[in-house]
């Protein structure tokens, strides 16, 4: 079952680890450790984007897999926006759902049904489509009318006909809470996955009364892992998750 409430999101960037441990690409796994041993309290799942793992080389995707281990009984979602043609995706799909074991991964629904498919197949795993991300560029595809609807709207309309064993949810950015409030009543049992909390600006409160209770993930990264630069970052780390999983709770 897909969980609600906190996400946290493990993006690395050893430029920004705390004094002790800064610049050492080593040192990735420790500081995950101290991160989930801190937070697991007040997460109900931790978020791992392959490409702050993939641009330190071998020693970072050996980091992301032991990522996973130290994760262990916590939902995992590997954030990799896959899509390709459908042996490809296929590929994609056994690589993160057999070899690493993650919980749930992100896909692109660009290439339509063909595409998104072979992340379908796998019982127990959940499938998180993009729909409407945070980012500035998102309204250059994102909100094309199609049909009368933007295109968000449509891609979410059009999988949710497709044939799946897998769960099937969507990423809808923290940026865009009135749209999320549209979303949600339309779609009041579709798990979410929300980024953008925490450092992207996200009001915690605003998008809970937006989402109307329904099954979602709120995602923050940066704001939990570097809230502190010293030898006490983990503790930091823990009090800032308390801090939106209270917000959380409230809201």
């Amino acid at each position: 079952m897909i969980p609600n409430g906190l996400c946290i999101g493990l993006d690395v960037d050893i430029d920004k680890f705390p004094q002790h441990l800064r610049g050492n690409i080593n040192a990735i796994v420790e500081f995950n450790k101290e991160i989930i041993a801190s937070t697991r309290e007040y997460a109900s799942a931790y978020k791992a984007n392959s490409a702050f793992y993939e641009q330190y080389g071998v020693e970072g995707v050996k980091a992301l897999y032991e990522t996973r281990k130290l994760v262990g009984s916590h939902y995992f979602i590997l954030d990799a926006k896959r899509g390709d043609i459908g042996n490809t995706s296929r590929a994609y799909a056994i690589a993160a759902f057999n070899d690493m074991g993650a919980d749930a991964l992100t896909v692109s629904p660009y290439m339509g049904e063909d595409s998104v498919k072979p992340f379908l197949n796998f019982p127990n795993k959940c499938v998180y489509v993009l729909a409407l991300t945070s980012n500035a560029g998102s309204s250059d595809f994102q909100r094309l009318s199609v049909g009368g609807e933007p295109l968000y709207k449509k891609v979410i309309q059009t999988a949710m006909q497709w044939e799946r064993v897998s769960e099937l949810g969507f990423v809808v950015g923290a940026m865009h809470p009135s749209e999320m409030r549209e979303l949600r009543g339309e779609f009041p049992d579709v798990p979410f996955l929300i980024p953008g909390i925490g450092a992207q600006g996200g009001d915690v409160q605003q998008l809970v009364r937006a989402n109307y209770k329904g099954p979602a993930l709120f995602n923050a990264s940066r704001s939990i892992l570097y809230s502190g630069n010293g030898s006490d970052f983990a503790e930091k780390a823990r009090n800032e998750a308390k801090k939106i999983w209270d917000e959380l709770k409230i809201a």
